[in-house]
């Protein structure tokens, strides 16, 4: 699942390449992708795009005068782009395109998903904040005003463990699966230690890893094209998804406790103090 960092790589490239371009086409191939329907998708056709922007991991692209193409890529959708788009119609239930979108120039992009769980969500509408997910979000981790004692009020009363409490997004906007495994490995942490219980000294560490391992990804990330951001992703990855290899910090082997539909990765010398956690398919644990 793309995260605040390739979101934001994402919103730095389509800046780059739709501002300032007029939308002449949109093609919805999928009808799931869609979560709006008044007015149509296609009443984006027309306008210039003026700006694009982030909210956690919604990409929201804003029109003049007219209304927003907001985006959610969900676990397995994607964002391709393309200097000139097929000429072709493309076909509905015929691959993982979802919808396409056209400039003045030929190019642009489509949004693709893969797999049978279609979350893939575009909404059109006047203000983003009418999109319920973007709506819900809490603050987001990298804005200026996100300081220490902001964070420390977040989690003083989070009955959950630390792993779920990263990733509720109405907590704290853009955290994944992904970069909560690797944040908790910095910090030196267990996923399954309780936010309320941290110490000011713990939470001042978890604060400076939050905010360095998502800078960092996201600096990993500026410039990369859309099509190279998941190898991208993947490469700068120190615990998450190595199951088996060897911590990048002490040698240990990382570990894996798997869930209903997902799973975390870390490393118990580093985050556990030796002890590898039991790996039971118990979501409620991460509630």
């Amino acid at each position: 699942m793309p995260e605040l960092p390739e979101v934001e790589a994402l919103k730095d490239f389509l800046t780059e390449n739709l501002v300032g371009h007029e939308i002449v086409r949109v093609l919805p191939v999928a009808i799931s992708v869609l979560k709006t329907y008044d007015p149509p998708v296609t009443a984006v056709e027309g306008h210039e795009v003026t700006a694009m922007h982030r909210y956690g991991k919604f990409l929201d692209l804003a029109t003049a005068d007219g209304p927003h193409l907001v985006t959610h890529l969900a676990r397995a959708g994607w964002l391709h782009w393309k200097d000139q788009l097929p000429s072709g119609m493309p076909r509905p239930g015929k691959g993982p395109l979802a919808l396409r979108v056209a400039l003045e120039t030929g190019a642009g992009f489509d949004l693709t998903e893969a797999g049978t769980q279609k979350r893939l969500a575009v909404y059109l509408v006047q203000d983003p904040q009418q999109v319920p997910g973007v709506a819900r979000l809490g603050p987001d981790p990298l804005a200026e005003d996100f300081d220490e004692t902001r964070f420390a009020a977040l989690l003083k009363d989070e009955r959950r463990r630390l792993k779920g409490a990263l990733r509720d997004q109405s907590l704290i906007a853009g955290v994944g699966n992904a970069y909560s495994d690797e944040i908790l490995h910095v910090a030196k942490m267990s996923p399954f230690k309780l936010a309320s219980s941290l110490t000011s000294e713990e939470t001042a560490r978890l604060y400076e890893a939050l905010r360095t391992t998502l800078t960092e990804a996201v600096e990993r990330s500026r410039g990369v094209a859309a099509g190279r951001l998941k190898a991208e992703k993947k490469s700068g990855l120190r615990v998450h998804g190595r199951t088996g290899e060897p911590c990048a910090v002490c040698g240990d082997t990382i570990r894996e406790v798997s869930f209903s539909d997902s799973s975390l990765q870390y490393c118990p010398t580093c985050q556990t103090g030796g002890k590898p956690l039991a790996d039971r398919r118990m979501s409620r644990l991460l509630k």
